[in-house]
């Protein structure tokens, strides 16, 4: 299968220099027969803030790119800069793929389903009554709704920014139905009643070391999620696999988010188990 048109594509965010996204998506392009590029847009490299998000947007366009990925801390600051938004991106209030086709900028976000995708494999038949989930920002709201899509029944999120977290579940009990998610205020009593337990925050990354919750609240009965990749065996998931928690590291959403991405840009289905092959040995 032989395809003419370059794929250009990038990832824009702030420390990014760890990610695995170019090499998934240059692999499987390489393997579809594709003539696949991708490029890291690093703010912290480029000594740049989410402010150089238009002048960025409008370099990529000129320089003819296929699409760009957007991660923390973007996914929401893109949103005015776009013309048009998929139903998903807009109920989510979170972007993290940009199409740029005909002279529109589309957003897209493929981290739900890539959570929702990575869940349903890896912590198949878990408890899901109560879920705690750590963080309410831009991958926090699309793992809400993934959570909320695969049967939670009350999603309890807890942010720095108790704010946040109180428009979040706003957001998704309009979408879900009154009562399914609430801001949490009591980490403790809230954690002792829980089934599962979602990290959606950036702490635990190499740059941010530390845990979400403290290491007192975990037991061997809940299980647990991480969206952080790098490194793949966080704190978190170090201490809750030492006491027997059945748990999912962040690669699982990293490779579905990508999976999707990669179709949105080239129009080729990927094949989802090589890629996810290709990200498991890419060593740390």
């Amino acid at each position: 299968m032989t395809h003419n048109h370059v794929i250009l594509a990038g990832l824009i965010g702030a420390g990014i220099q760890a990610s695995r996204t170019p090499a998934l998506h240059e692999h499987e392009g390489d393997a579809q027969g594709l003539r696949y590029v991708y490029r890291l847009i690093d703010l912290d490299q480029l000594q740049l803030d989410s402010t150089a998000l238009p002048d960025l947007l409008t370099a990529a366009e000129r320089m003819n790119y296929t699409g760009l990925n957007i991660t923390f801390p973007c996914k929401q600051a893109i949103i005015p800069l776009l013309d048009e938004l998929s139903p998903q991106a807009r109920s989510i209030g979170a972007v993290n793929t940009v199409v740029l086709k005909d002279g529109k900028r589309i957003g897209h976000n493929t981290d739900c389903l890539g959570f929702a995708e990575g869940f349903r494999r890896g912590l198949e038949g878990v408890a899901v009554e109560r879920v705690v989930q750590m963080g309410a920002g831009g991958a926090g709201a699309a793992v809400a709704h993934a959570l909320l899509s695969e049967g939670v029944q009350l999603l309890s999120i807890f942010d720095v920014d108790i704010r946040r977290a109180q428009d979040l579940a706003d957001n998704l009990n309009q979408h879900f139905g009154a009562g399914r998610a609430i801001a949490g205020y009591d980490l403790w009593s809230t954690m002792a009643q829980a089934d599962g337990l979602v990290n959606t925050t950036p702490m635990g990354m190499k740059k941010l070391p530390g845990m979400p919750v403290p290491v007192e609240l975990l037991r061997a009965e809940l299980w647990v999620a991480e969206i952080v990749y790098f490194p793949l065996e966080t704190e978190l998931l170090r201490n809750a696999r030492a006491l027997g928690c059945r748990t999912l590291d962040g690669g699982n959403m990293a490779v579905f988010q990508a999976v999707k991405a990669f179709e949105l840009f080239s129009g080729v289905m990927p094949d989802a188990r090589r890629m996810l092959a290709h990200f498991q040995s890419m060593k740390a």
